[in-house]
């Protein structure tokens, strides 16, 4: 295992250079900004589509046939256009960590992504309407091309900055006026090469851009992250990350989280127009949900079932403490307290469960979904801290609510015997304590 250490503290270096690398930082953080539209949409989503038999029956009857009609508007207002809020989030992240003001930037992102898709759509009976701004690529099928448009604009516009390609007004401008003028040159840039490339790509494929890399990038990519050897991937990753005292959800979903959020959606997408959804034909199984209610509840290694074990079956006086500190915090899967008090942190007793753990929790859930004990999941969204039992009924209804105890009960016994392991060396370093501190006393009393 010293072995093993040693190996991971080479290759640690390589992965935080990667962690740290402006690209990956821009996506991590610009994609934080398209949360408050999921949680938010997702309250008007799951009033669509609560899972109690006959809701949608007695809404009708009170409401009328149209009743979702309202509930359509946010939810379109607000899922549908992930990939718009996203490139903006990435472009703006670039340049702000680059030193200069980022609002410019994303704006020209969110313009380049118009100026890359059509500006028409097709009617049922084939004609053409213009002047309209098409939501198909502006959710879930844009992910991709999001993340590469707002990387090439955050880029530009830092580079002009750098070699000061900009327009200088006087000292007594308005600040508002001067920022207006700073961003003409890099914005002209930005925008003459959006309109070169969807000239190019117009040409030469008889396509956009952003179709090309949705048939060349992006469904590939959501195909490898629903198998069921990708998505273990990602749950190693995250736990062995977090292992060598690294954010590994933070790392590992901050690139995946819009792969896996393009399933979710892609999945609400069938189920709005009325399509059962089936695992393994229509429906993509992994999700956002799946990663956040199943992976990581109760914290990173679904530590949880540790904290209960502490609870139940420690007999040293520092592990029943732990325990009883980490148990509020672990309901609302926040895990710091085990992870570096344990310690899980470059333990090599508990990496073995803390790999374990969400491996079994991914093979559990993923064929409970694709065998059809549990439906595949939708765009509802809970926020993170949200507890467990909770967070799998309004994801997913008592099914998913069910197969959360299951994986939970599934941690207890995972961990059990290696905390026992690690309880009965700390009970022994108590009892050598307390002896040591014994004999110091009555030799202190003798003399």
């Amino acid at each position: 295992m010293s072995n093993f250490n040693q190996k991971i503290q080479t290759i640690m270096p390589y992965v935080m250079g990667f962690v740290n690398s402006k690209p990956v930082k821009a996506i991590k953080d610009g994609f934080l900004y398209t949360m408050p539209l999921t949680i938010i949409g997702s309250v008007f989503l799951l009033l669509a589509f609560i899972p109690i038999p006959g809701y949608g029956q007695l809404m009708a009857s009170i409401f009328g046939d149209n009743w979702q009609g309202p509930l359509w508007q946010v939810v379109g207002a607000t899922f549908d256009v992930l990939a718009l809020i996203g490139v903006f989030g990435i472009a703006y992240s670039w340049v702000q960590n680059e030193g200069y003001q980022g609002v410019s930037a994303g704006i020209f992102a969110i313009v380049t992504m118009l100026i890359l898709n059509d500006n028409f759509i097709l009617a049922a009976d084939g004609a053409t309407l213009g002047g309209v701004i098409p939501k198909a690529y502006m959710g879930g099928k844009g992910m991709i091309v999001a993340i590469f448009v707002g990387i090439t604009v955050g880029w530009i516009y830092s580079w002009c900055m750098k070699k000061n390609l900009t327009i200088k007004m006087p000292d007594g401008v308005p600040q508002g006026v001067a920022n207006a003028f700073t961003a003409l040159i890099p914005g002209a840039l930005i925008i003459l090469t959006a309109c070169f490339t969807w000239i190019f790509f117009k040409f030469a494929f008889d396509k956009t851009v952003v179709v090309v890399l949705y048939d060349l990038l992006q469904i590939p990519l959501q195909g490898l992250s629903d198998s069921l050897g990708g998505v273990i991937v990602v749950a190693l990753l995250i736990s062995l990350l977090w292992w060598c005292g690294v954010h590994g959800s933070a790392i590992v979903m901050g690139i995946m989280g819009p792969i896996v959020t393009a399933n979710a959606l892609q999945n609400q997408e069938l189920l709005i127009k009325g399509e059962q959804l089936i695992a393994g034909e229509n429906a993509k199984i992994v999700t956002n949900q799946f990663i956040d209610q199943y992976v990581t509840f109760g914290g990173a290694g679904l530590t949880l079932g540790l904290v209960v074990c502490m609870l139940m079956f420690a007999k040293s006086t520092q592990y029943k403490d732990l325990g009883k500190i980490a148990i509020m915090p672990g309901l609302f899967n926040i895990n710091e307290p085990v992870i570096f008090a344990f310690p899980i942190v470059f333990n090599p007793l508990m990496l073995i469960p803390f790999l374990c753990a969400p491996i079994i929790s991914v093979l559990m859930v993923y064929f409970s979904i694709s065998a059809g004990l549990v439906e595949p999941f939708t765009a509802i969204t809970v926020p993170w801290t949200t507890p467990m039992i909770i967070s799998g009924f309004i994801v997913g209804g008592w099914k998913a609510a069910l197969l959360q105890v299951s994986v939970f009960l599934m941690t207890i016994f995972v961990y059990y015997p290696f905390m026992k392991a690690q309880d009965n060396i700390a009970c022994k370093n108590e009892n050598e304590s307390k002896e040591t501190f014994e004999e110091d006393d009555a030799l202190s009393l003798q003399l």
